[in-house]
């Protein structure tokens, strides 16, 4: 049912869709989920310059992806004007260009655009999400990236959105703030050295 959008909205209201916000997400199929204040949301620029130092693969491919993101100046500014925050991780298995790995990302996806959506429909009309990975290679992994077409938007606008990095946002640190185990992966990390691979997502909600 829609809510009527107020000017003003009590701690008490705000903190009790907060939690079911936090449940939702765990619903939908997160490991864990946390309410977060905006402010302990970490951005730093050397986040966005291990986006291009090794340039990352989908760097440039896509709408949501350095250098077409934000920079980080604008990221703060935004930040600043909420308060609150849903932080959520997605864990799986942790498997090379494997299925299971695609469907974590699309997952992380999902639950962001369902928890920003069920904010707006609730009066949080500013609600704003980020993902865990690229959105190129969650969603439009065999086709390029139609907003960067001239003319063209994005296949898939509720569900397409920068990840957390993209627009310098340490996740990694946040994540060991929250008490989350988190390891570096890359190419030379071998499956049977990380228990499980983590995707991270948030939503700003008031």
């Amino acid at each position: 049912m829609l809510r009527r959008i107020v000017h003003e909205i009590s701690e008490e209201i705000l903190l009790r869709d907060l939690e079911r916000y936090r449940q939702k997400a765990v619903e939908l199929g997160a490991t864990d989920g946390r309410i977060i204040r905006s402010r302990d949301v970490v951005v730093d620029p050397r986040v966005l310059a291990k986006c291009l130092f090794p340039k990352c693969p989908v760097s440039g491919t896509n709408i949501n992806c350095p250098p077409h993101t934000p920079d980080v100046g604008w990221v703060k500014k935004v930040i600043e004007g909420f308060q609150y925050a849903i932080f959520f991780k997605v864990d799986g298995p942790y498997e090379k260009d494997s299925a299971t790995s695609h469907e974590m990302k699309v997952k992380n996806l999902e639950i962001v655009s369902k928890i920003e959506a069920q904010a707006y429909y609730d009066g949080y009309y500013l609600a704003l999400g980020f993902g865990g990975a690229s959105c190129k290679t969650s969603l439009c992994s065999h086709e390029d990236c139609s907003a960067l077409q001239a003319g063209k938007s994005c296949r898939h606008p509720l569900k397409g959105r920068p990840s957390m990095h993209a627009v310098g946002m340490d996740a990694y640190k946040m994540a060991a703030r929250a008490g989350w185990d988190i390891y570096p992966i890359g190419k030379a990390t071998h499956p049977s050295e990380v228990p499980f691979a983590s995707h991270l997502g948030l939503i700003f909600v008031h």
